[in-house]
């Protein structure tokens, strides 16, 4: 008897195993890797769940912490956005195969960037409710023209121009009004003042090297920091391969994480 109960328990164990293993596969691995850069008073607590999303589909996902935000504890003296870019094509140069590299918002300053530095590492440049400049822009010219951005009243810059703050009570309103409670609270809990001269850099692009990279941009129609008529002007100015549009925040990817993966695997799969 003793016999026979131990072999039904082996065989029970061995069929519990065998369904685990069928109900969760481990998923192809994809052939690039995907490199996740913030935008201003952000960092990579924002990529959290899109990072895990396409984990789980096999991708490759980097999420870059820029010089002095998020955990980052880089003094903000004298940084700029070629600080920025620095720090990201660090990241890529030390993978193997070419990359799809992803901006939010500010992040798109960084990504246009790196891709006049070193085009032949990425494979798609992917904005997300992200600047789009032109040679020779800063990301304060771009935004000078936004009508619709609640973004500038917002701001202080200190006394020695040398950092910019958005004031905490807006900070909500204007970058995630869309989100869940718990991720306004992780918004106000992780804000930190921004080093201001990224912001006023102009970015160097040309047609033969940033021209060179396919583009696509991801629309944020209730965007209440870079307006919607913004975005539409900047991609107009710019060769995009495919727009995509959700009816999100300023921060989709907290707020719509799902469908902001979604678009970046479909990116990921256009040949």
């Amino acid at each position: 008897m003793k016999t026979i109960i131990t072999s039904l328990v082996i065989l029970l164990t061995i069929a519990i195993s065998s369904c685990n293993s069928e109900s969760s596969p481990t998923p192809e691995k994809k052939g690039e890797t995907v490199v996740l850069v913030h935008g201003a008073w952000q960092g990579t607590f924002t990529w959290v769940t899109v990072k895990s999303n396409l984990e789980k589909k096999g991708f490759t996902v980097i999420a870059v912490e820029l010089p002095a935000h998020g955990d980052d504890t880089t003094p903000v003296a004298g940084l700029t956005l070629d600080s920025y870019s620095a720090k990201v094509i660090s990241v890529i140069e030390a993978q193997s195969s070419k990359v799809i590299l992803v901006g939010h918002s500010l992040g798109g300053m960084v990504i246009s960037a790196v891709a006049e530095k070193i085009p032949t590492k990425i494979a798609k440049l992917v904005y997300l409710a992200a600047f789009l400049p032109q040679n020779q822009q800063s990301l304060f010219e771009l935004s000078s023209a936004d009508k619709q951005s609640l973004l500038g009243t917002a701001l202080e810059v200190s006394a020695d121009q040398s950092t910019i703050a958005v004031k905490s009570d807006s900070l909500i309103n204007i970058f995630c009004q869309d989100g869940s409670a718990e991720i306004k609270k992780l918004l106000l809990s992780k804000n930190r003042t921004e080093p201001l001269l990224p912001f006023t850099n102009k970015v160097t692009l040309t047609d033969v090297n940033f021209g060179s990279v396919a583009k696509y941009y991801i629309h944020t129609i209730n965007d209440h920091a870079i307006g919607i008529n913004l975005q539409d002007q900047m991609i107009k100015t710019t060769t995009i391969t495919k727009v995509y549009s959700l009816m999100a925040g300023h921060t989709a990817h907290l707020s719509q994480p799902n469908e902001v993966s979604a678009i970046i695997e479909e990116v990921a799969a256009i040949k």
